[in-house]
């Protein structure tokens, strides 16, 4: 799949032959499709589309790429797809409970549910929303693991490519082609902790010039455990069930054009709030200010894209997409019963998005991709918005990245973007990089990429009361954006008489204003958002692939990720007013500890993949995680996890299948999202029926 490291000319309209026709350029170069087999993770070095929107191999993108395929995924036992990234370096998640799973990049977490510094795409539809203070809520997410054909990370910003949600890091999964999703295949898992999911999903062709696919799942689970914590802090309870409904569709209009059409819808449900306990851990009943009560979301989609190659040198497309998400955990309140109905981090989000991509080869040394989009976001809540109801926001950007190689040993990136928000202003991202390749075998590269992350909706416009008298939580229409300066040194090494791939980087991030929620200005104030302070994040990342033998693949992942904080003047002048947040050595520790500790220090993550004889497949993944904060009052401390999966696919019932033992956290008890929830063992017997 990799062009020639000698052809700096290359042109992927000619690769694509064998697909029969030269539209499925457009498709290769805007979605990243280009198929990830199982040789391609250990042998040659993949062809990626995720860092400048161009097809580029490794060596020639502007930026770390952790390419993770289906075995990856399937070996990984991962049940849900947040698991799959503890496997990339640098990324941080958690087993949830009563608090929603979240991935994060270097830290930089935030006192929410949700994950706003890492850009979520799925077939080039972004995963994140109004309504989830312009983070990606990972309770709905909207593909089953098994329609995922590969997984692109890109470690580092890329906000030049893909807008302000990517201010660290780009996740863009690609979902399988629907040509190749032939047939209908059941599958089942049955296990402990309540653990009981269904999959079905079916493709065939839809007339002379289409194909389809489409997936139904339920997945439910009675969660972790209450009882494995001390008697007072078993206020809680685990419950979670999703539903997921997706079709995708593609047809070849002409033998240049192509239509996508893809729908679908995603539900959520899971328990949330406290009960009131005795100081023995008797339940006396309910919290009324937060009663134990289940909170219901749910996330719909459609999406259009139109592709056109123009020529061998040029193609053209256009993507239409429409998003609904919606969470209600409303209660009642006999406290207050003059607030009616509460419903925090409720309500409704829409967003409607426009984008164009025009690729084309100016010259034989250069190539070149451009675009623009626009979207517009309304999110309605009459708790968090409360005497305002709706709030719109229009975005609209502008971007171009270009490719230079004058010469086999040099590869030039350098991109541009420009945001204009209706609520944030105007931004410029600009990004340059330079990749010195010594020989085929070893490439260093060095980079430049000037961020910025715009603030929540909510986080400029909340409106939330405690009462009719005092606010809980108001907007700061003043709040600047997040700016990030980062540079990066990375090596590539693609050892192939070895069968051994080697990525290290090493950054150096600065960000400016970073924003914390949950900020009293003064005393008996409400809640806000403030940009109280800077950061300095540095250290060093490498993975590392080896395929020893056909039968043995080892992939290695290692990060170590330092954090100094500092106050800004918005974060000094706080601190001298009493009754803030940050008034007082003390109150200001603890958020300088969420700063500094939200990544782990120590990172490191193993998967060993082995084919075993009788045709049983087997394998393990190994974690090492140094202490880590996800929130302001809550700690947790270094663990270990180990992962094992153990597999026999099989032919001789209906067209094939497979059947396969897995189990999590193999060590038992651990705490993973802070010390008062116990991740303990969890185990599950899976069967796949093909038809």
């Amino acid at each position: 799949m990799n062009p020639p490291a000698s052809a700096p000319g290359w042109r992927p309209a000619v690769r694509i032959r064998a697909l029969g026709r030269v539209a499925a350029l457009a498709l290769v170069m805007l979605s990243g499709t280009l198929r990830a087999g199982d040789e391609v993770f250990f042998s040659d070095l993949p062809v990626v589309a995720s860092v400048s929107r161009l097809p580029q191999r490794l060596a020639d993108a502007p930026g770390s790429v952790t390419v993770i395929d289906r075995a990856m995924i399937r070996a990984s036992g991962a049940r849900t797809l947040h698991e799959v990234f503890r496997l990339v370096p640098g990324f941080q998640t958690f087993t949830p409970s009563d608090k929603p799973a979240r991935v994060n990049y270097h830290g930089v977490t935030d006192d929410t549910d949700y994950s706003p510094r890492v850009q979520v795409l799925i077939d080039g539809r972004s995963l994140h929303s109004p309504l989830f203070r312009g983070g990606m809520n990972w309770e709905l997410v909207p593909v089953a693991l098994d329609d995922i054909e590969r997984i692109e990370v890109v470690r580092g910003s890329n906000t030049t490519s893909y807008g302000t949600n990517a201010f660290l890091g780009v996740i863009n999964i690609v979902t399988v082609d629907p040509a190749l999703a032939q047939g209908v295949s059941v599958d089942t898992r049955q296990g402990s902790e309540g653990i009981r999911d269904y999959t079905v999903r079916g493709g065939g062709r839809l007339g002379e010039r289409g194909h389809f696919r489409l997936t139904a799942q339920e997945r439910a689970d009675d969660g972790l455990d209450h009882r494995s914590v001390a008697p007072e802090e078993q206020n809680w309870r685990d419950r979670n069930r999703a539903r997921l409904f997706e079709f995708r569709s593609g047809f070849q209009l002409d033998p240049l054009t192509l239509l996508e059409l893809q729908f679908g819808r995603v539900e959520s449900r899971q328990l949330v709030g406290r009960l009131d306990l005795a100081d023995d851990g008797t339940v006396l009943g309910t919290e009324s200010k937060d009663p134990l009560r289940p909170s219901d979301q749910s996330s719909s989609w459609l999406q259009l894209r139109w592709l056109r190659a123009l020529s061998e040198r040029a193609d053209l497309s256009l993507r239409y997409t429409y998003n609904v998400d919606r969470l209600d955990a409303g209660f009642d309140d006999p406290d207050r019963p003059e607030l009616g109905r509460i419903n925090p981090n409720g309500g409704r989000g829409a967003r409607h998005e426009v984008e164009t991509l025009h690729t084309f080869l100016p010259s034989d040394s250069t190539r070149m991709v451009w675009g623009g989009g626009w979207r517009r976001d309304v999110l309605d809540s009459g708790t968090m918005l409360d005497g305002i109801g709706r709030v719109s926001r229009d975005v609209g950007r502008v971007f171009a990245n270009a490719e230079w190689k004058p010469r086999a040993w040099f590869t030039g990136n350098f991109g541009v973007s420009h945001e204009y928000d209706s609520l944030a202003g105007s931004h410029l991202a600009p990004r340059a990089s330079a990749s010195f390749h010594l020989d085929e075998r070893n490439t260093f590269r060095v980079g430049y990429a000037k961020a910025w992350r715009t603030p929540g909706t909510l986080d400029f416009t909340a409106n939330q009361r405690k009462s009719l008298a005092r606010m809980e939580w108001v907007g700061n229409p003043d709040l600047p954006a997040e700016a990030l300066d980062s540079w990066e040194l990375a090596y590539l090494g693609d050892w192939r008489d070895w069968r051994m791939s080697l990525d290290v980087r090493i950054f150096r991030e600065r960000i400016a204003d970073r924003q914390i929620h949950r900020i009293r200005t003064a005393t008996g104030g409400p809640d806000t958002v403030q940009a109280v302070h800077d950061l300095e994040i540095r250290g060093q990342e490498l993975q590392w692939k080896w395929q020893p033998v056909d039968s043995t693949r080892i992939a290695v992942g290692h990060a170590h990720v330092g954090i100094d904080a500092g106050l800004t003047a918005d974060g000094r002048a706080l601190s001298n007013v009493p009754g803030s947040s940050l008034a007082g050595p003390e109150r200001s520790a603890l958020y300088f500890a969420l700063s500094e500790h939200s990544a782990p220090r120590r990172s490191t993550s193993l998967l060993w993949m082995q084919r075993l004889p009788a045709g049983l497949e087997m394998s393990i993944a190994r974690y090492w995680v140094h202490d880590i904060k996800w929130t302001r009052n809550t700690d947790t401390e270094s663990y270990r996890r180990t992962d094992l999966r153990l597999a026999y696919p099989f032919a001789r019932v209906a067209r094939g299948g497979e059947i396969a033992y897995t189990v999590q956290s193999l060590e038992g008890a651990h705490a993973e999202e802070r010390m008062e929830r116990i991740v303990e063992r969890r185990h599950w017997v899976s069967l796949r029926l093909d038809f």
